[in-house]
């Protein structure tokens, strides 16, 4: 079965090209229902809400820095702790509203162990606000 006409006696190839008129169609349905719907996604809706007698959070809770250096020492705001002092200062900060967050400063070559000890320290305080402070690389150094 030839395509390139109608006429069977002439020694006629397939046609191989590809007819662009229905996907350029295609094409310009779709670029006409995403300019229609595109303007449509961004608008926002305008809702009254409520007011109430609440008071809108001032200020966001403290942040604690926790750091552990080298020498696997604890210290809590600068100030060195020993375990048993670490873990009742998470217990007190455990019942504020709102909970204070902890920032993790470690050394690099501390133990995973330790890191992972007082994690189970916090957990174990009911402390669910703690984060972990890298410093960014600077450029391959």
């Amino acid at each position: 079965m030839a395509f390139g006409g109608f006429d069977q006696n002439k020694n006629t190839h397939p046609v191989s090209e590809i007819n662009m008129v229905p996907l350029i169609d295609v094409m310009l349905v779709l670029l006409i229902i995403f300019m229609i719907t595109a303007p449509l996604m961004t608008h926002t809706i305008k809702i009254d809400l409520p007011k109430t007698g609440g008071q809108a959070q001032s200020e966001p809770p403290d942040a604690i820095a926790l750091s552990i250096n080298l020498d696997q020492q604890l210290f809590w705001n600068g100030t060195q702790v020993s375990r048993p002092e670490f873990q009742q200062r998470l217990r007190q900060i455990s019942i504020q509203t709102p909970q204070p967050e902890v920032h993790v400063r470690a050394d690099q070559a501390v133990p995973y162990r330790l890191i992972a000890e007082t994690l189970s320290d916090a957990a174990q305080a009911g402390v669910t606000r703690i984060g972990f402070v890298a410093e960014p690389d600077q450029g391959g150094q």
